[in-house]
């Protein structure tokens, strides 16, 4: 009977962490691995062949009949027009034309597809989105792709001998019928080899490590410090603890940009202020400089979130017993002796789930660099995670992009699993 009210006991339980377990695929898994099966791929979303990801050969049916109804009148309009040896030439072309056809005539999927499409197009109607690609053989593709690379290379022969009527026109239909047929692009790892080459890669990891480490050792030691400040008790506490929090209220692009205008090198005041006290030798280098821009967005960074690390470790030091201090004075500890035997010991913990918090938080920041600097100058704040954002969407290199967020993620998980462990550590020998 026990064995059987602990079996039951134990399915129960797995039922009940099912629901957090489904939330954590579908809210952190999937997204991870979309990434990595997007990594895998040429996908640049400013070329139309590589929007998407391809496996094997394709044809855009859409504009293949398009381009090919174009071209071939083209070309019948230019050899009437020529002479000689380029009316022989363009006679040849228009054969290999349809020896292009005539090979994707083959497949009777291509053909009813074609049909179509061509019949849509000449009705003046659009075509439906899963109408307009369809995959071929390697061995059509091989013969399809050679015969219009070489239609492309002589017509742009004949265009620069002036042999054409209508060069400009011809060429740029032949170019656009050579785009009718999508490569594959599976790359597979090719994107993290070349990460590891990567100079950028490494520099912008850096800027990260040192963002990191040096903004939340200033955060955990300021946040301490204010953290012991209001949980005395004095005159106006309330006030005081509602306006400390201010600054993490705010909505970190606002505050990007409210540093911006105050590190500003022509009327900032914060950069005037710092100029006068003579910690910076000129209003203009806070934004302008590799030192002075990385102590920038460190300043920032400090300044907005040391209220979140002092609100986790207030709440570690109100749990903390007063009799433990009261038994320390009578035995004639002093406030320092206090504080390294009691109050660290205590917040232990604390301060090891504020660090992993604000350092997760710390390594993946985005929003404050990208509006205070935008990983300038010359790319000297650029954390990993502005570099992913630049290749996704400026440079519109999903595949590439999508390589940089597992690294991302793979970053964030070493450094959660170090200090899940230590959190272990932690809670084991504060049980025992």
């Amino acid at each position: 009977m026990l064995m059987k009210k602990g079996l039951s006991e134990r399915n129960i339980g797995y039922l009940l962490i099912l629901p957090a377990l489904l939330l954590i695929l579908v809210i952190a898994i999937y997204p991870v691995a979309r990434s990595f099966y997007l990594s895998l791929y040429d996908i640049r979303l400013n070329d139309p062949t590589k929007s998407e990801p391809h496996r094997q050969y394709a044809i855009d049916v859409d504009r293949y009949a398009d381009n090919l109804l174009l071209l071939g009148s083209a070309l019948d309009r230019e050899i009437e027009q020529a002479e000689g040896d380029a009316q022989e030439r363009l006679t040849q072309l228009r054969g290999e034309l349809e020896e292009v056809q005539g090979v994707l005539a083959e497949d009777p999927a291509f053909v009813e597809r074609f049909e179509t499409v061509d019949n849509l197009l000449l009705e003046g109607e659009d075509v439906p989105a899963e109408l307009k690609r369809i995959t071929i053989q390697n061995e059509q593709a091989d013969v399809v792709v050679d015969k219009f690379r070489k239609i492309n290379t002589i017509l742009v022969d004949l265009n620069r001998q002036q042999a054409l009527a209508d060069g400009k026109r011809v060429v740029g239909l032949s170019n656009g019928l050579k785009e009718t047929v999508i490569e594959p692009n599976f790359i597979g790892l090719q994107y993290y080899k070349d990460y590891i080459q990567d100079g950028r890669l490494w520099s912008s990891l850096n800027n990260t490590m040192v963002f990191t480490v040096i903004s939340v050792t200033l955060e955990l030691l300021l946040g301490l410090w204010i953290a012991m400040v209001i949980n005395r008790q004095f005159v106006g506490r309330g006030v005081v603890r509602a306006a400390v929090l201010i600054p993490w209220a705010l909505p970190t692009a606002v505050a990007a940009m409210m540093w911006k205008f105050l590190f500003d090198g022509q009327n900032g005041v914060m950069a005037k202020i710092f100029e006068s006290i003579g910690l910076i030798p000129d209003m203009g280098v806070l934004l302008t400089t590799k030192f002075w821009s990385m102590f920038a967005v460190i300043f920032a960074d400090v300044w907005k979130t040391t209220p979140f690390m002092a609100l986790l470790i207030l709440a570690g030091l109100q749990t903390i017993p007063r009799n433990l201090y009261e038994a320390a004075e009578v035995d004639g500890a002093s406030k320092i002796q206090q504080f390294f035997r009691i109050t660290l010991p205590m917040l232990r913990t604390t301060i090891l789930v504020a660090l992993l918090f604000r350092t997760l938080d710390a390594f993946r920041v985005f929003d404050l660099i990208y509006v205070l600097t935008g990983g300038g100058p010359a790319n000297a704040t650029e954390t990993i995670s502005v570099y992913a954002y630049k290749t996704m969407f400026a440079q519109m290199n999903f595949g590439a992009g999508s390589a940089l967020a597992v690294i991302v993620f793979i970053c964030v998980a070493i450094i959660s699993m170090i200090f899940v462990r230590l959190l272990g550590r932690d809670l084991i020998s504060d049980g025992r």
